[in-house]
């Protein structure tokens, strides 16, 4: 089976370089385009869409806008963010906002493959070197943040709290989707931060991404 992909950007001659390096592969295939956030409601409703590349700096709205649009209309078409440059509050923001994958646009096209793949799969992916560079850039969180060796085992309840917290969710949101009272999603939350050896979310989302947990 194809996966199909919508290739959100507002420079023309990157969609087209992208979709010809794609069109290469006979397991993804770019089926529409859109040049800026705003027109991705519209390409979902008239394409079968797998997965969204989207760039994060665009005019009328932006990567990160057009991701909370997505959210706000629980439209759960996996999305990846396709940057040339590091911007260390978009990063976080697309985590937030359900980003599903984070690629600088110079990366190999056999990772771009298999990234669209993973996150078509269900899996989340972000680029080590995004990671290393994040952590790098953010010497407030890089000063406290030590990276625990060991992690104390989480579990299944506290896998899936720490999964809607990478999506954004907040705690009362957390608690309706499970089903659970606020306080208890509270205490599991309290118990991920501890036994991730970290202070707050930012940095619990960062080390389980780091780390495959989610």
């Amino acid at each position: 089976m194809t996966i199909g992909v919508l290739l959100v950007d507002d420079q023309a001659l990157v969609r087209a370089g992208i979709k010809s390096l794609l069109d290469l592969s006979e397991e993804v295939s770019v089926i529409a385009e859109a040049s800026d956030g705003s027109l991705i409601i519209d390409a979902l409703e008239s394409h079968e869409i797998d997965v969204i590349l989207l760039d994060i700096s665009m005019p009328v709205m932006n990567g990160i806008e057009a991701l909370a649009l997505l959210k706000q209309q629980n439209i759960a078409t996996p999305v990846i963010i396709l940057t040339t440059f590091d911007d260390h509050d978009s990063i976080l923001k697309g985590i937030a906002n359900g980003a599903k994958g984070y690629l600088l646009k110079d990366v190999s096209l056999d990772t771009l493959i298999d990234a669209i793949k993973s996150v078509h799969a269900g899996q989340r992916l972000v680029q080590p070197a995004i990671t290393e560079r994040l952590l790098s850039g953010m010497q407030h969180i890089r000063s406290d943040f030590e990276k625990p060796d060991m992690i104390e085992p989480l579990s299944i309840r506290e896998k899936e709290v720490l999964s809607l917290m990478a999506s954004g969710c907040s705690n009362k949101e957390i608690a309706d989707m499970l089903c659970k009272s606020q306080g208890t999603i509270k205490n599991h939350v309290s118990n991920v931060l501890s036994k991730l050896g970290v202070r707050d979310r930012t940095r619990a989302v960062l080390l389980a991404i780091e780390k495959g947990l989610i």
